[in-house]
């Protein structure tokens, strides 16, 4: 029986990564924390394969986690919000389903949550390579998660490594929905726009794997593109009008300490996903879903 009112809800959305989750999922039950401190909800979006079994047979017999679906809208927030609607804790905490913790990460992150007396945090991700590093691999771990800089120049922090008041969410609102990237960002920003505290645990990480191949590297990039029309077209006010493609943010260039060889595949890549991001974008005006941009209202928590 989940407990009556847990300081944290730890979300999990998760689409067609058996693998992934089932790892996650051990790495959030062995935490030092107490479990009546803390609810684990995992939430399947629509998986088309052993996702969902996988989730019910990690989770079967564990007193402080559910297992949840949101299958009638595709997309990350969406299953997000769902976890969000049925939490009860004060404390709201996002981990991806492919990601890894240490022992303490909940109390620690807890600990640091309440000394800086915050109402949104972001936590420190490192990148974790394969035993044989691909090109893709390194590129990737290369250009990390600057998540303090994200904090710092554009308000938000991913929600891979999100940690926000209950309350808080209540006042703004959930997630939007109808994006398929940069949610993280569009509701970072309505946080600080509304003058909550914001705050970056540097030492309370977790552990992310790399994405190891061009193809991965170019879907997640065609994904982001999509996402900066979408900002565009669902929120003006704030990022302008589709049409002309924001400049680029969070593109690190190749640190001068590389070797040379890496100094030019790094740059050439950038170049190149930066192009793939354009494609992305572009591809997303000329054929995106413009009815849901008559939808100004956001899902609320009630």
């Amino acid at each position: 029986m989940t407990p009556a009112s847990p300081d944290l809800s730890v979300i999990v959305p998760v689409y067609n990564d058996p693998d992934g989750v089932a790892t996650t999922i051990a790495s959030l039950r062995s935490q030092s924390l107490p479990e009546d401190k803390y609810e684990l909800l995992v939430v399947d979006n629509g998986s088309s394969d052993r996702t969902r079994t996988i989730i019910t047979e990690r989770l079967d017999g564990v007193d402080n986690a559910r297992s949840l679906v949101e299958a009638q809208r595709q997309g990350s927030y969406a299953a997000r919000n769902t976890g969000i609607r049925a939490s009860t804790g004060d404390i709201l905490a996002f981990v991806d389903a492919d990601m890894t913790v240490p022992e303490e990460w909940l109390e620690h992150a807890l600990e640091a949550f309440e000394t800086a007396a915050t109402d949104y945090m972001g936590c420190n991700v490192e990148l974790t390579l394969p035993d044989n590093p691909t090109l893709a691999s390194r590129y990737d771990h290369h250009t990390g998660f600057p998540v303090a800089q994200y904090l710092e120049h554009q308000r938000f922090v991913p929600t891979c490594c999100l940690f926000v008041r209950r309350e808080v969410v209540a006042d703004v609102g959930l997630f939007d929905h109808r994006l398929v990237s940069g949610g993280d960002k569009e509701f970072g920003n309505r946080v600080h726009d509304a003058g909550y505290d914001m705050a970056f645990a540097e030492d309370v990480s977790m552990y992310h794997p790399t994405r190891n191949s061009l193809p991965e590297l170019i879907t997640k990039d065609l994904r982001v593109g999509r996402g900066l029309c979408q900002l565009q077209r669902y929120h003006p006010d704030r990022y302008g009008t589709p049409g002309v493609p924001p400049r680029p943010s969070g593109v690190k260039s190749p640190d001068r300490d590389l070797p040379r060889t890496d100094r030019v595949a790094f740059g050439a890549l950038s170049t190149l996903l930066t192009g793939v991001r354009g494609i992305g974008y572009y591809r997303e005006c000329l054929t995106g879903d413009r009815e849901s941009s008559r939808d100004r209202g956001l899902p609320t928590l009630e």
